[in-house]
């Protein structure tokens, strides 16, 4: 593998951007936290992270031009992965604080854990556990999780959850309490996933390292 890929963190004003970088760092990636188009369109791969509310990201990644520079780079068809509320972000709205459009990439909707029946504390925050669709890891070129096994424990920390339309794009579930829910998404070139792979010690930086290896 070239330790010198080029990663870019998508710097959209919002807080959580240093720790993905020092994880690519350590890695032996050459990580970028960037607000430049240019930058992160030359990028190898491209990283959207983000801890926070879903109407101020979405307020500030249209007021930089982002949303239609994250849909370009995905078009490129480069690695590229959204992290947390960055998952969630892809989605076509969100129910948090107001009605809010989000991306569009992924068709589905981000909801509130505390409007479920089954959820008896909000936020889901700690350690928790995955189960694969196997089903994708068939004949793809990017499969970040291929080597990894159900069971494997990641760490999360959120309110609210993706309900994908197209359950084909469901990459893993992860049960909270009694309720299963989407943990990630693999789509074409896209990996996105609820939990921080960052914050979730070896078996994390493996799913970061494996996603942007390829090429």
């Amino acid at each position: 593998m070239k330790r010198s890929y080029k990663i870019a963190v998508i710097d959209y004003k919002i807080s959580n951007m240093f720790s993905i970088r020092n994880a690519m760092s350590l890695l032996g990636f050459n990580c970028e936290v960037t607000s430049d188009r240019s930058k992160i369109l030359s990028a190898d791969g491209a990283i959207l992270p983000g801890v926070g509310s879903f109407p101020y990201a979405m307020k500030n990644i249209k007021k930089l031009g982002f949303d239609e520079t994250i849909k370009d780079f995905i078009n490129t068809g480069k690695p590229f992965i959204g992290i947390c509320l960055g998952f969630q972000l892809l989605f076509d709205n969100s129910t948090e604080v107001e009605h809010t459009n989000g991306l569009e990439i992924i068709h589905g909707q981000v909801k509130n854990l505390s409007k479920n029946k089954k959820i008896t504390r909000v936020p889901h925050v700690g350690w928790n556990s995955i189960k694969k669709n196997k089903k994708l890891n068939q004949g793809r070129i990017f499969h970040p999780l291929k080597n990894h096994k159900d069971g494997e424990y990641f760490y999360f920390i959120h309110s609210f959850y993706v309900s994908p339309k197209d359950q084909n794009n469901v990459y893993t579930t992860s049960k909270y309490g009694d309720f299963e829910f989407c943990s990630s998404i693999l789509k074409d070139n896209i990996f996105a996933c609820q939990f921080h792979p960052e914050k979730s010690g070896k078996k994390g930086m493996e799913i970061l390292n494996a996603m942007f290896k390829q090429k």
